[in-house]
């Protein structure tokens, strides 16, 4: 009789013992199904949101070099002290990019876009910049640091707003009226926010005025444009921080009008096209920029924002390595006692005889027939564990890795501070990793579980190599025996 209709009869006759196998398998096969599908998830998830945040590389001064210089003048200005007692402190001084030199690097190829950024402080004047009470005391305005020559409004200056970091982020949303867009430059149309709007009647169609903080003040008539809202709009950096209602938007020629200065900017955000050559387009920008400035990459932020995904990933391999190993061994053992019972069988196949390959080949017959069925089931109740899994894992990783991110101070402080005049960063640069995560956090959270035809095929071959291996381990000690001692041992 040929073995595969023997393995079919047998299937039949037994058909509670084809059931509990069956379940067995089934379960084995969910499970690895599961950690087949989370792993291909995480790895779309991780490719898409790599895909959507792209990678950015900053240009701006180097603070760690201005501090420096800053330090070195203290130690002469106190050598000199005796001869002077009137020796002014020193003081910072960061330096500003030059428009002509970002434009060379943008001119670098792996340039998908950039976005200038500069800053200045200014006064309302005819309108009250919005106060914020403190228990701790002091008066809430001022900027960062208290420094004397600091406004009550901060002037933030953008190529667009449409690519600068809160808007991209949807920290701040346009409520009215319109962004600031490359048409902008060289006008004084700005983007207020809703507390100042409201606080002072002013509406898109508005006009407001500000005053320079130096000692020759001149004052500016500004075009509001459009009115945008915070999420978050209580001051977050203490005493002698602005509230962030006081940034208004504009494009950076404005700001840099109002510097003095409108060939530089204060830093420039360039967006590659492809993140595998960071590295190439970071060391031919290099070759353009003095010592004075620095090149931060967002691939840090990066690499905090796809933890999660690659801990997922990690533990989705871990459960299809265990369960393929613990499926086998249990497949093992039970092709052991099945074999072991079906010895009388066996020693009479062998007794008229029917090769030991091919009682090997219906002893594979009939656990594939079973894994067949298998994989229908699991098919369909795997996708049902996969994603209910995944779900849980993402969600304890991102939990895990926001509080670290959190207790690290990562993505700097709050508004104001990224924001203020002077020599602090423009806003948004000095939070780009805090904006990246916010930006990307709904793509790492959501991990989409789907089974695909890759998915199953995988799934079919190592269901296979399992059922090989226990066919063979379970039927080796058997066929090492002669008929004679088979059938003598019953």
């Amino acid at each position: 009789m040929d073995f595969i209709k023997r393995a079919g009869l047998y299937l039949r006759q037994k058909i509670g013992r084809t059931a509990l196998i069956t379940l067995v398998m089934s379960a084995i096969m969910i499970f690895v199904l599961a950690g087949i599908i989370i792993q291909s998830a995480a790895i779309q998830a991780t490719n898409s949101a790599k895909n959507s945040a792209g990678t950015t590389v900053t240009l701006s001064a180097d603070r760690e070099k201005a501090f420096a210089s800053m330090r070195k003048s203290q130690s002469s200005s106190s050598s000199s002290s005796s001869s002077s007692s009137n020796a002014a402190p020193a003081a910072i001084t960061m330096p500003s990019v030059k428009i002509k030199t970002a434009e060379k690097i943008a001119a670098l190829s792996n340039v998908a876009g950039y976005q200038y950024s500069n800053s200045a402080s200014v006064n309302a004047s005819g309108f009250s910049a919005v106060t914020t009470s403190s228990s701790s005391g002091g008066g809430g305005q001022g900027g960062f640091g208290g420094s004397s020559n600091s406004g009550d409004i901060t002037i933030s200056g953008v190529s667009t707003t449409a690519a600068e970091t809160n808007f991209k982020s949807k920290s701040y949303k346009i409520t009215s009226g319109r962004g600031i867009t490359a048409a902008d430059k060289n006008t004084n149309n700005v983007v207020i926010e809703s507390e100042l709007a409201t606080s002072n009647s002013l509406k898109v169609g508005s006009t407001i005025k500000v005053k320079t903080t130096d000692d020759d003040a001149k004052t500016y008539t500004l075009n509001v444009v459009s009115i945008y809202k915070a999420k978050t709009s209580s001051s977050q950096g203490g005493p002698n921080m602005s509230d962030p209602s006081n940034t208004i938007y504009t494009n950076y020629t404005f700001a840099g009008t109002v510097n003095g200065d409108t060939t530089s900017v204060t830093s420039v955000v360039y967006t590659l096209t492809d993140s595998s050559k960071e590295k190439a387009f970071t060391k031919q920008a290099k070759k353009l920029i003095s010592s004075s400035f620095s090149l931060t990459s967002s691939s840090e932020t990066y690499a905090l924002l796809m933890k999660p995904m690659k801990n997922v990933q990690s533990f989705a391999n871990k459960i299809v390595w265990i369960v393929g190993i613990a499926g086998t061994i249990i497949l093992a053992l039970i092709t052991v006692l099945m074999i072991r019972e079906r010895r009388h069988e066996i020693g009479v196949l062998m007794a008229l005889g029917e090769s030991k390959f091919k009682i090997v080949l219906q002893l594979f017959s009939e656990l594939f027939a079973v894994l067949v069925l298998s994989l229908v089931i699991t098919g369909v109740a795997g996708n049902f564990v996969g994603s209910a899994v995944g779900k849980q894992l993402v969600s304890q990783q991102t939990t895990a890795t926001q509080s670290t991110s959190t207790g690290a101070g990562f993505g700097g402080g709050g508004g104001q501070q990224s924001g203020g005049g002077g020599g602090s960063a423009p806003s948004g640069a000095g939070r780009s990793g805090q904006t990246s995560m916010t930006a990307s956090g709904s793509q790492v959270s959501n991990l989409k579980t789907k089974i695909s035809a890759k998915s199953m095929a995988e799934l079919g071959g190592l269901g296979l190599g399992i059922i090989a291996i226990a066919v063979v381990a379970g039927s080796t000690p058997i066929f090492r025996l002669k008929p004679k001692k088979i059938l003598s041992n019953e």
